[in-house]
């Protein structure tokens, strides 16, 4: 499951093998210097920051690693029958060409929404007189259960939450540039911190076929 701390660039188009245009998500991965290492996890971290912008004890742990401050930092869990050593730098060539990949990141805040857009609900009846097409309408008898089940979807704030995309095919790995490009978009804004990970489910699946 280890991978990389990354940064999203914005999104454009490239050609593919067989010269189909594909749009694709730039990302800004790595280089990830490992701050810990754990009996499952790593501790990784990603993208500089000045020292003046931490606190005495951070930069002392910084110093003591012999290792420039990092802004982020993420766990993430070790590869099987890989050794980690703390000052190591994981790069974007982690990943190859055509593999997939897990994307997560904070989704787009999108503000107070109704429950069509936030649940995308089919809305009430739109003739013979009817005043509730968007409305949220009956959300609980008054007798059985005589409440509001919790986690009702409802109309309030949308996005601005932790997100994930699966399956996510790598275009190209550009390890002078530590980009990586893959095909899709992914989870919130230009400049938004993601991590990338070797995709789980695909991973599973091939597990399966070898058994």
């Amino acid at each position: 499951m280890i991978g990389l701390i990354g940064k999203k660039i914005g999104m454009t188009q490239v050609f593919a093998a067989d010269n189909s245009l594909v749009g694709v998500t730039a990302i800004e991965a790595g280089p990830c210097p490992v701050l810990m290492v754990m009996d499952k996890n790593v501790q990784l971290g990603f993208d500089l920051v000045k020292e003046k912008s931490l606190k005495k004890a951070q930069l002392g742990l910084y110093k003591k690693l012999n290792i420039a401050p990092r802004k982020v930092i993420k766990d993430l869990s070790k590869e099987a029958n890989v050794e980690y050593k703390v000052g190591d730098e994981l790069k974007v060539d982690l990943f190859t060409e055509g593999e997939y990949v897990d994307v997560s990141g904070i989704s787009i805040g999108k503000g107070f929404a109704g429950g069509m857009k936030r649940w995308h609900w089919k809305g009430g009846p739109r003739t013979h007189g009817s005043t509730s097409h968007r409305r949220v309408g009956s959300i609980g008898s008054s007798t059985t259960p005589g409440r509001v089940f919790r986690g009702h979807h409802m109309p309030g704030h949308m996005g601005a939450e932790k997100a994930t995309i699966q399956n996510l095919k790598v275009i190209k790995v550009d390890l002078e540039n530590n980009l990586l490009l893959v095909e899709g978009g992914v989870p919130g804004f230009k400049n938004g911190y993601l991590v990338i990970t070797k995709a789980l489910k695909k991973r599973a699946k091939k597990a399966a076929v070898k058994k």
